[in-house]
């Protein structure tokens, strides 16, 4: 797709409407996976599509469309859904350019060559025979994925703003059956414009599977808990944007709606989003907005929340630059990469400190929670028992459950070595003196 595209869009938009905005995405995935031992699928998928928001009479029209050769069509459907549209209550954004295909390259001119299909599918019979050489009777899943995404986004207000990202993904799993018992362990890695770190990935998966060798048991209780950094991602990310999003603040869901400048967490936490770095990094957000660095929470003190434009104008605030979408969907509040200072113990050292304890390395899905109130409880796919320091085996049937204000006044420390996962979230592995712990004795 040309320029001249989104050109023609606004200019079918100008007679009719007072303010309009185009949002273009483009997509190419390349999947390479194997399953049970076996190369199992080898394609590539690639989609486009434009999202339209017009203003027209003081109300907002949406529509989008994978189909470009019909671009009056959009357009029409977009004025026509203006007609019952909610109020626009703020304006597409203005002034504003920006091309970011290189962010944080040192040579925006040369592009990191991914490797190629050949390539990855020697490497992912490589890291099955690394995984037999440690036990040949796990059934080993690789999936690689070389994405290049495109986004694009103008306004009739002066905005033309595009960027552009290329990565690639590792993602290592096996699962071991040993009678009625099934352990599953997985790894993960994604690299923009760089290749990701595949032995690391190996090496983790195979110290899942080290340290669940034995079985083991705990009783349920309080007791301290080591979240590393992929479970503490997934179980205390989600809260966090979840009271932090602008969207909580004003329906006044959020129990930090009324709590900034009050030190509610222990003094080693501090919350911050940096959309400059990083796999997702961007200078500009779904809506044409520049993005920028920013504590949400400080030395423990809450310091501010997150805004797109639709929310910050219900607030009477700004926005903030965190307007994203989900494929071709209109803008909503989201954090690009959230990520929590680091501290000052390695992750070794925090075991060694647990008398008896428990550490938290794979939970099944988000877990069970009540996350406006801050509350979690998760069921963990994958976790070990400590006892004087060291772990002696794999822990099952078993859950932790608590809020993010008492967890993080019981903090030990954080980690001195925090993780990437997934590209979105920056954590450290997170120790806490003391959380709920349920087990059933099987």
């Amino acid at each position: 797709m040309n320029d001249s595209i989104l050109e023609t869009i606004l200019n079918l938009t100008k007679p009719r409407t007072q303010a309009a905005e185009v949002y273009y995405l483009a997509g190419q995935d390349t999947p390479i996976e194997f399953e049970n031992n076996r190369l199992k699928s080898l394609q590539t998928k690639a989609t486009q599509g434009v999202a339209l928001r017009v203003i027209r009479n003081g109300r907002l029209g949406f529509a989008s469309s994978t189909d470009l050769t019909r671009l009056e069509d959009l357009v029409e459907a977009a004025i026509q859904t203006s007609d019952i549209g909610s109020p626009a209550e703020f304006e597409f954004a203005a002034n504003f350019h920006s091309w970011d295909g290189a962010v944080n390259l040192p040579n925006p001119a040369r592009r990191h060559q991914p490797a190629t299909q050949a390539e990855l599918v020697d490497l992912g019979h490589a890291l099955i025979h690394q995984v037999h050489d440690y036990n040949p009777d796990i059934l080993v899943d690789v999936s690689f994925h070389l994405y290049d995404r495109t986004v694009r986004i103008a306004t009739s207000q002066d905005v033309y703003a595009e960027r552009t990202s290329q990565t690639t993904s590792v993602g290592l799993s096996g699962n071991l059956v040993r009678g009625e018992d099934f352990l599953q362990a997985s790894s993960f890695d994604v690299a923009r414009d760089a290749s990701p770190d595949y032995d690391r990935v190996l090496q983790e998966l195979l110290r899942k599977y080290r340290w669940a060798e034995e079985s083991a048991s705990i009783r349920s209780g309080l007791f301290p808990v080591l979240f590393l950094p992929r479970a503490a991602a997934i179980t205390f990310g989600s809260l966090f944007t979840t009271v932090l999003s602008g969207q909580s603040v004003v329906q006044k869901a959020s129990p930090l709606t009324d709590k900034v400048g009050q030190t509610l967490f222990d003094s080693r936490l501090t919350l911050f989003e940096d959309p400059q770095v990083g796999v997702n990094a961007c200078s500009f957000d779904d809506e044409g907005t520049p993005t920028s660095r920013k504590a949400y929470i400080e030395g423990g003190t809450v310091m501010g929340f997150y805004w797109d434009r639709r929310w910050a104008a219900r607030a009477e605030r700004s926005t903030t630059g965190n307007g994203f979408r989900g494929g071709l969907s209109r803008p909503a509040p989201g954090v690009v990469n959230y990520c929590i200072a680091p501290g000052s113990t390695a992750t070794e050292n925090l075991i060694a400190q647990m008398d008896e304890g428990l550490i938290v390395d794979q939970v099944l899905g988000a877990g069970q929670s009540n996350q406006l109130a801050g509350e979690f409880s998760v069921n963990l796919d994958l976790g070990y028992k400590v006892e004087n320091g060291k772990v002696v085996g794999r822990v099952k049937n078993t859950m932790v459950a608590g809020s993010l204000f008492e967890a993080f006044q019981h903090l030990v420390d954080l980690g001195d070595s925090p993780e990437w996962i997934g590209g979105r979230a920056y954590m450290p592995s997170l120790a806490f003196a003391q959380l709920g712990v349920a087990a059933r004795q099987v």
